[in-house]
């Protein structure tokens, strides 16, 4: 993981945590897992033993039934006749095995021997029921070890159920009906699982012997019957409806069999351990995480917050300094002390540099009062000279006058309230227009002005627009005798104007001087419409675009010679 690729300290500190917290939760859950497949693994193997034990109780039971049967028969066949002898040792022989009720062999030339204790059941239903087992397939041997051909099977007499245990041999064939009690002590289920039933089932669903439920109730078996061929395992819903858990073992084949059922309650229990072992480790990640966060809020997020709420307010306040406390953390008080330091020490540069700032506009300030006193005392000289020549000396030294006159004026406005302040055009323009008209205008000539607008523009962009009505003006003047002229200034956007020069007749065309394109620049204006019939021109100039400000520079006043520049290729008159 690349921490860079975290912008905050919080993110990379977290991002850090995930990366270590991220594998062990891996393995948490890998564990868990794990553990939860070999849990439940264990659980059906212990439910499919389970099985395998009440069918291995069954088969003995029925080895040791059968083996009693075969033992009774072979010593009842090795006695004499007569028969009532035989009927009184096999009754004895029932008698002596508790649940053992009734005894039938038959010998091919002697006389069926009938043993019983329930005087209800009669030689010829024993002696049908017989002929019905043997007429059977019999069961397969278990594994290659069974002694003798069987026959087990279940038989209603008289409304009452016994379980039949049927063995033939060379000279006949011998019959033993027990209760079912015997065998449902094969069933006792222990202290198991409570949810557990346990059923010997006869082929087509027949309960033989059931343990966990009512002998009748049967309804705990599963819906569809899974006969198994040795060993089965499945989920099912059971003939109530809910879902069971049941296994299955072949007893006798291919009809007996056992099932043995389970509710769940172990694979809940295991669902449960599982959600435990998942859980627990990841909510105590989660919870270490939230306190990590909270930890990174308090200790180390917080204080940077601070720093940061300082170095912001320092905008608007300049006393602003970041709180120290001894519970900061030893790098981010030295972060914080060192920003305090340097708060200090800008505090100190920017009070030498407002003085030497204040010193500097003073300085200016008196330097362009001397100036506007000298271009006084100049435009005075230029006036006073002006009287003792003619013609068109006379006329060059009111052109120079008309600029100094320009200077004098942009100075006098822009110092009106002893500061630097931009000045605004309509009453430098009326200035000036009363100055043209004082000192240059014939008696034959009109010269007026519109003026528009209440926009303000920095003495070093004043001057030039003073220069440049003048010398359009004054030009027109001189060319033609009785003319009269308009000066409009109109708002044509939020910060542009247009200055439009015009006449009432067609004046004549008089190249400007070379110096026209260097003042449009500094006016920052451009040319929309070229002289022509009663237009001197139109230009266009923008105020309080980006880059002027309502107070200007101190050196603002300071007008160079106008030159070329590459930003912009205004046309002048032709």
């Amino acid at each position: 993981m690349t921490l860079s690729l975290f912008r905050t300290v919080r993110g990379r500190l977290l991002a850090l945590m995930v990366a270590i917290v991220l594998p062990i939760a891996c393995l948490t859950a890998a564990a868990a897992v794990a553990t939860y497949r070999t849990v439940f693994e264990a659980i059906q193997t212990a439910q499919t033993r389970t099985a395998d034990d009440f069918a291995v109780r069954t088969r003995v039971w029925y080895r040791g039934a059968l083996r009693s049967l075969v033992a009774s028969a072979t010593a009842i066949r090795a006695m004499p006749p007569p028969t009532d002898t035989c009927d009184r040792i096999a009754e004895r022989t029932i008698a002596a095995v508790s649940g053992y009720e009734a005894l039938l062999l038959r010998v091919s030339g002697r006389p069926d021997c009938l043993g019983g204790l329930d005087g209800s059941i009669a030689h010829s239903e024993l002696s049908e029921i017989a002929s019905q087992l043997a007429a059977r397939p019999p069961i397969k041997l278990w594994g290659g070890t069974e002694f003798a051909k069987a026959r087990y099977d279940q038989v209603t007499i008289g409304g009452r159920s016994y379980l039949a245990i049927y063995t033939p041999f060379d000279e006949g064939d011998a019959l033993l009906l027990t209760k079912p009690d015997p065998l449902d002590d094969v069933f006792d289920l222990g202290s198991g699982d409570a949810g557990m039933m346990a059923a010997l089932v006869r082929r087509g669903g027949e309960v033989v012997v059931a343990r966990g439920g009512a002998q009748a109730d049967a309804s705990w078996l599963p819906k569809a019957e899974t006969v198994p061929a040795q060993t089965a395992h499945w989920t099912a819903p059971s003939r109530a409806g809910p879902g069971r858990i049941y296994g299955a073992r072949m007893v006798v084949e291919p009809d007996l069999y056992v099932v043995v059922s389970f509710d769940g309650t172990a694979e809940q229990a295991a669902k449960t351990q599982f959600y435990i072992l998942l859980l627990a480790p990841l909510l105590t990640l989660t919870l270490l995480g939230l306190v990590y966060m909270k930890a990174i809020d308090q200790h180390c997020v917080r204080w940077l917050r601070g720093i940061e709420a300082t170095a912001r307010a320092r905008s608007a306040s300049t006393s602003a300094r970041v709180a120290l406390s001894d519970e900061m953390p030893r790098d981010i008080r030295s972060v914080a002390e060192a920003f305090n330091a340097m708060v200090d020490e800008q505090e100190v540069r920017q009070s030498k540099l407002r003085l030497a700032l204040d010193d500097n506009r003073f300085l200016v300030r008196e330097l362009h009062h001397r100036v506007k006193n000298s271009l006084q005392v100049v435009q005075s000289y230029i006036g006073l000279t002006k009287r003792d020549h003619q013609g068109e000396a006379r006329m060059a030294l009111s052109d120079a006058e008309c600029r100094v006159h320009v200077l004098s004026a942009a100075y006098r406005f822009t110092l009106a309230d002893g500061e630097m302040q931009p000045v605004r055009i309509d009453l430098f323009l009326d200035d000036v227009v009363a100055m043209i008209s004082s000192l240059i205008l014939a008696r034959t000539q009109r010269l007026e002005s519109r003026i528009e607008t209440e926009a303000a523009l920095p003495i070093d962009r004043i001057i030039p627009l003073g220069f440049l009505i003048v010398d359009v003006v004054t030009r027109a003047l001189r060319a033609a005798p009785g003319i009269s002229i308009d000066l409009a200034v109109t708002k044509v956007g939020e910060n542009l104007i247009d200055i439009a020069i015009t006449t009432d007749r067609d004046a004549p065309r008089i190249a400007p001087p070379r110096l026209f394109a260097g003042l449009l620049m500094q006016i920052e204006a451009v040319e929309i419409s070229p002289p022509q019939g009663q237009s001197l021109g139109v230009w266009q100039l923008g105020h309080g675009i980006q880059g002027e400000t309502t107070q200007p520079s101190p050196s603002a006043g300071v007008i160079a010679t106008p030159t070329l520049s590459p930003r912009k290729a205004p046309v002048g008159p032709t």
